[in-house]
């Protein structure tokens, strides 16, 4: 007769679940004799195509830490250039979704209000011309881009906002979703100083009624960005 085996204590386990869309593949691995440092990230899991680790390391931070592939998120479609590039380079971000209204005009803004975020947090990208030239402001919603800063910032003398349909073309993104990650050219990028004062920031997704949290550094690296003080109160 075959006796029950007695249970064995291994250590904890943590589960490493990838879930494609529309598939169940799954693979878990045990942690007991890892890394301390490994332990401290926590649990991972997938829903909807989305990789989510917890808890997060960042004071600050809200949600989950993620990496999202192509799929969605309460039934908001996630995939778009910025949140691919940012998968592929296994930067850690946070979607945040809300209701986008047709009639709204100040994305930022409105954004802010459905979010509960402080309008400081929020940033917005503008596309301006700069000696002839595209480039790229990202700067808090409640500031206006200085226009003469940010020219010197980018190496020019006269900058001006750009034709909305000239920063769809550039950027391929709809207006009132421009990212400043994952733009169609290769624009210079420019992030206003104040980003460097929260743990994390918000900026378009890529998509209407979708904000992107992140570090601050990392949204420099992910839009190969640098850090001027290009805002006007």
């Amino acid at each position: 007769m075959l006796l029950p085996r007695p249970a064995r204590s291994c250590g904890p386990v943590v589960r490493d679940e990838t879930i494609a869309p529309g598939g169940s593949d799954r693979t878990s691995r045990n942690t007991a004799g890892a890394d301390p440092a490994d332990k401290a990230v926590g649990k991972t899991r997938s829903f909807d195509g989305v990789r989510r680790t917890e808890p997060l390391t960042a004071p600050g931070h809200s949600g989950w830490r993620a990496d999202y592939g192509p799929g969605s998120l309460g039934g908001v479609a996630t995939g778009t250039p910025a949140t691919a590039l940012l998968t592929k380079r296994r930067i850690p971000f946070t979607l945040h979704p809300y209701e986008h209204d047709p009639r709204a005009q100040a994305y930022g803004e409105e954004a802010a209000a459905a979010l509960g975020i402080d309008p400081a947090r929020i940033f917005k990208t503008l596309i301006a011309t700069v000696d002839g030239r595209l480039a790229c402001a990202v700067v808090p919603v409640a500031a206006r881009l200085d226009l003469k800063a940010f020219a010197a910032a980018v190496g020019g003398k006269r900058g001006e906002l750009a034709d909305p349909a000239a920063a769809a073309r550039a950027t391929g993104y709809v207006v009132g979703g421009i990212s400043p990650i994952g733009q169609k050219a290769r624009l210079r990028v420019v992030v206003d100083a104040s980003a460097d004062e929260f743990d994390t920031v918000f900026v378009s997704a890529g998509r209407r009624g979708l904000q992107v949290e992140l570090a601050p550094a990392d949204l420099l690296a992910a839009a190969d960005a640098s850090l001027a003080a290009i805002a006007a109160g």
